[in-house]
């Protein structure tokens, strides 16, 4: 029989508190932008491997409702670091992914990312044509660590 995985209701907690103004589309993405081993060849075609502890830092992407209290959240950590980058408290997060197999069990994705600061200050637009992008703040975060875990 063929896998079946079917994903919804995932969870996204930043410092412990859940997010629950998500907006359309990706409104969450973890991005792994380094590699997290690296290879060369060497003479006679002998190997070498070293991991490379950046591979595990994680740039998340978060979509929220402009204006809500997720919204409100998220800009008050961020004007906490730019206040005062050497006292911030730096964010933690977890990301669960629930995933189905079509036989009602389920299993959590789970990605616990530590050490967390922002990268980018959200952008915003006006637009008169019905763009509904207008309505949404775009937090970028980068974490030093994650780990992720399967259960």
């Amino acid at each position: 029989m063929s896998s079946v995985a079917l994903t919804g209701k995932d969870t996204l907690i930043i410092d412990s508190r859940i997010l629950a103004d998500q907006a359309d589309g990706d409104c969450a993405v973890l991005e792994f932008p380094n590699n997290l081993v690296e290879a060369k060849l060497g003479k006679n075609g002998n190997a070498i491997y070293a991991f490379n502890a950046s591979g595990k830092v994680v740039n998340a992407t978060l979509r929220v409702m402009r204006g809500s209290a997720d919204d409100k959240y998220l800009n008050s950590r961020l004007v906490e670091y730019t206040n005062d980058p050497a006292a911030f408290v730096l964010v933690a997060a977890e990301f669960i992914k629930r995933v189905g197999d079509g036989a009602g069990n389920i299993t959590a994705d789970t990605y616990q990312l530590k050490g967390g600061a922002f990268q980018k200050m959200p952008g915003a637009k006006e637009n008169v044509n019905g763009d509904t992008e207008q309505a949404v703040s775009i937090y970028a975060l980068t974490f030093a660590n994650a780990d992720r875990a399967m259960g």
